[in-house]
């Protein structure tokens, strides 16, 4: 069997699977794999370990009939199509559980950061800017005791409440269902229209849906205090952009703090980019060296065990 990496990663990870079939991987590790090539590359691919910058969807899969796995290296899988895949009998996993703890704390930091205008205050010192104290110099919002509301409860929306339950917020939250965890969390359960209205932090950590898709926009937005902190941890596809903008530029809400975008990467003439007010990583809520190795880890076990005819240890359901 042929297998297709479509980024490049450490080559310990590589050896392991070409003792049990031929491995084709793109050199790259920043630069996404052109749709071409990979269309390409994987006419002959039987696996393919994909990251959310490659499109595995209809006509992708059409094009290549001996496809039997697909492996994403991400805990979200809206990249691929995959109620077709099904339909055609492919496997798709996923990396859950892996990634959580890391990404929660991400978007802890994230609004730590936002609410405290750290970006802003250390570009005030590079750039020789400081030039003594005042009462507000670069005053930001407090976060310990407020109320944060979190847009859907799944693993790492309660990684993200426990840590914020350390600093003694309330916390509510909006999901499909109700949360196991409410109880041990001290979480209320709330119509998304309050958690919009009533929340000093609101945190999207939910997977990308038809429903949740532009979930927020120029109504939700202008639901939220004017005090209000926007983070989102969840995907890009969650923000109307130009409304999250406008919001902040209208004063409709005080900050956000965003770690994924629609079309990423963004350059440096992204409208987001020109207001100190909107905090902007680079799509780094997993990135730490423990997490991206358990991730890659688990793909290559998913790997293996496919090509022993074995089932995955990972498969979306």
């Amino acid at each position: 069997m042929k297998v297709l990496i479509t980024r490049s990663i450490p080559d310990h990870f590589i050896a392991r699977l070409r003792q049990l079939a031929e491995v084709e991987v793109y050199p790259e590790t920043i630069k996404a794999m052109p749709k071409n090539a990979l269309l390409e590359a994987a006419k002959d691919k039987e696996i393919i370990i994909s990251m959310l910058s490659d499109k595995i969807d209809k006509d992708f899969i059409d094009r290549n009939p001996q496809l039997k796995a697909v492996i994403n290296l991400a805990v979200g899988y809206d990249n691929i199509d995959i109620e077709y895949a099904r339909s055609k009998g492919i496997i798709v996993c996923n990396t859950p559980d892996v990634l959580t703890e890391t990404t929660a704390e991400l978007g802890f930091t994230l609004m730590l950061t936002t609410a405290r205008r750290i970006v802003e205050a250390s570009e005030l010192v590079k750039t020789g800017n400081w030039v003594g104290w005042s009462p507000y110099l670069l005053a930001g919002l407090d976060v310990y005791g407020k109320t944060v509301g979190i847009y859907g409860m799944g693993s790492i929306g309660v990684a993200l409440a426990r840590r914020c339950k350390g600093i003694n917020m309330h916390i509510q939250y909006h999901n499909r269902s109700e949360s196991q965890y409410a109880a041990e969390l001290e979480a209320d359960y709330v119509s998304f229209d309050e958690l919009l209205e009533t929340s000093d932090f609101i945190v999207c950590t939910a997977p990308l849906t038809n429903e949740t898709k532009g979930i927020f926009n120029q109504a939700a937005f202008n639901k939220m205090k004017s005090s209000a902190i926007f983070i989102n941890i969840g995907r890009g596809g969650h923000v109307v952009d130009e409304d999250l903008l406008e919001a902040i530029q209208s004063e409709s809400i005080y900050a956000a703090g965003v770690d994924v975008l629609n079309n990423e990467p963004v350059g440096k003439d992204h409208p987001f980019l020109t207001d100190n007010r909107i905090t902007v990583l680079p799509h780094i809520g997993s990135a730490t060296v423990d997490t991206r190795d358990a991730m890659i880890e688990l793909c290559i076990k998913n790997a293996e065990l496919i090509l022993q005819d074995k089932s995955p240890v990972s498969q979306v359901k």
